[in-house]
């Protein structure tokens, strides 16, 4: 049987070379979260910082023991601290946040608001976006709607991290690659309830952007095993299927004309390169998806059926007594 929460929220906040930010970050998450009427702690996830992160968490967490502070011994990717962060949270009700402090916190009593409305996952929309045009919001837009259309759960900013989850809902996933931003398409096979509702969006002051352009390809190959595990990884055939039944009829097509041209105008067929090319890309179009899509179902089974994480944790700074 599974403990109950402890408290009644857990602010999950992945972290990388923002040591200029966390200060400030963190005098305007107690300044909100000390006017609510919740019991909170705040995981800052340190995912392998390398300028002078860790200490300036370090030296917070003896100031406030609402903070517990997780670092991994090298930089894992903000999905694998996104899975450390749920998997020590103890709130009814998680909050995850990016460290960059262009969330505001002021926006998180308006989250649990919808929140309890009904909704299982409420995810913020960044009104009035503070990024340039061609690098961040148009591939954004784009990524949105493909993810929208693809996953069937339609929101208009995957990318925002400022989202609110019950602790059910993210208790039950296993976070691979980059798919922290799919989080509600991946949940929507539990049946949960989705909201979107605005928030604002500051622009980066300090520090460095994480994100870039380079960043896509590896969403969209992950959009991909997120299209397959939800309508395919239980009955992988029909996608398999599919794919051999297109290129057999094709193959079969081409192989009938030839045959015919062979039979009635008695040409030569054999050494004609369109036929040879023609085979060869079907054949290894076919190949290199199935094995893709397999591998990615064994990198699954691996992980899950043994519990092998996905990241490593080097400590665990905490000043709470329980945590002792």
């Amino acid at each position: 049987m599974e403990q109950e929460p402890d408290l009644d929220l857990s602010i999950v906040i992945p972290v990388y070379n923002e040591r200029d930010n966390l200060r400030d970050l963190y005098l305007e998450l107690n300044h909100v979260l000390s006017d609510m009427d919740v019991s909170y702690e705040i995981l800052l996830v340190d995912d392998g910082s390398t300028d002078g992160s860790l200490e300036v968490l370090s030296e917070l967490s003896l100031e406030d023991s609402h903070l517990k502070i997780i670092s991994f011994r090298r930089n894992f990717g903000q999905t694998s601290a996104m899975a450390a962060g749920f998997d020590h949270a103890k709130g009814r009700v998680v909050v995850t946040m990016d460290a960059d402090r262009q969330n505001n916190p002021a926006d998180i009593p308006a989250l649990l608001e919808r929140l309890d409305q009904g909704y299982d996952i409420v995810s913020g929309r960044r009104a009035n976006r503070q990024d340039k045009t061609i690098t961040r919001k148009l591939p954004s837009f784009l990524a949105n709607q493909l993810i929208s259309f693809m996953t069937g759960v339609h929101l208009k900013d995957y990318g925002c991290t400022l989202k609110a989850y019950r602790l059910e809902v993210v208790k039950g996933l296993r976070l691979y690659g980059e798919m922290h931003r799919f989080i509600p398409a991946l949940a929507s096979h539990m049946g949960v309830r989705v909201a979107e509702m605005d928030c604002s969006h500051r622009p980066r002051t300090r520090g460095a952007s994480k994100y870039g352009l380079t960043r896509t390809v590896r969403v969209f190959l992950d959009l991909l095993t997120v299209k397959f595990l939800l309508s395919y990884s239980t009955r992988p055939l029909q996608i398999f299927g599919l794919v051999g039944l297109g290129c057999s009829g094709i193959g079969v097509f081409t192989l009938l004309i030839l045959t015919s041209q062979k039979i009635l105008l008695n040409q030569s067929i054999g050494g004609r390169p369109l036929l040879l090319l023609g085979v060869l890309l079907a054949f290894l179009g076919v190949q290199f998806i199935t094995m893709g899509l397999l591998a990615e179902l064994i990198i699954r089974t691996y992980h899950e059926s043994q519990q092998k994480p996905i990241y490593v944790i080097r400590s665990i700074i905490s000043n709470r007594k329980e945590d002792r």
